[in-house]
């Protein structure tokens, strides 16, 4: 059995103008597909093959690693975002405010966190010890392998704005947070208490 490449949640240009449609034509459609494609090809024949996405990531490393924690990554994100407003559930408003104090100071500590980052790698929202957290992985890294439970991530990778913004990350992470953050994803994740699974 084969991981998939996971469609898209929406359509290519349901994020206009936040993120274009050739963004994610390029971003799903080549760099996805690109890890999926290396991801199958390496666990074909092996005692891999048919395991779940996260089982093969938490015992993988090297470029078998890369490639299935970006597989992973890329579909969480496309989750994180989303074409319609949404709001954080009660549960999870409450924990902002408890571990944040506002939801602007969340916001504010995951920009600073996106755009700061240095080089390719994830902004995270996490639950982690029973406190919301904002981390950043490099690279590859995923936060599903550290032991927190992953609420919504930001891809500050180049080639997630480079069409769009060039090199102004800033722009990028400032259009998704007021626009096109996923909160409902983000409370279904934190209310549930464990992490995504990457859909079969």
């Amino acid at each position: 059995m084969t991981i998939p490449l996971m469609p898209l949640p929406y359509a290519h240009d349901a994020l206009e103008p936040h993120i274009s449609r050739k963004t994610l034509e390029i971003h799903h459609g080549a760099h996805h597909k690109t890890y999926v494609d290396r991801l199958n090809a390496a666990i074909e024949g092996t005692e891999n093959a048919g395991k779940p996405l996260e089982e093969i990531i938490k015992s993988a490393s090297g470029p078998l690693f890369n490639n299935s924690a970006q597989t992973w990554n890329h579909g969480f994100y496309w989750h994180s975002l989303s074409p319609e407003k949404t709001a954080p559930s009660e549960s999870l408003a409450t924990a902002i405010k408890n571990d944040f104090g506002s939801i602007d100071a969340l916001l504010e500590a995951l920009s600073n966190e996106a755009v700061n980052h240095f080089s390719n790698g994830w902004a995270w929202l996490v639950v982690e010890s029973g406190k919301l957290k904002v981390i950043s992985t490099h690279d590859a890294a995923t936060a599903l392998t550290g032991g927190a439970n992953p609420l919504l991530t930001i891809d500050v990778w180049e080639h997630a704005y480079y069409i769009d913004q060039q090199n102004k990350r800033p722009a990028y992470v400032k259009a998704v947070l007021e626009n096109i953050v996923n909160w409902k994803f983000a409370s279904d994740n934190f209310d549930r208490g464990t992490p995504w699974t990457y859909p079969a």
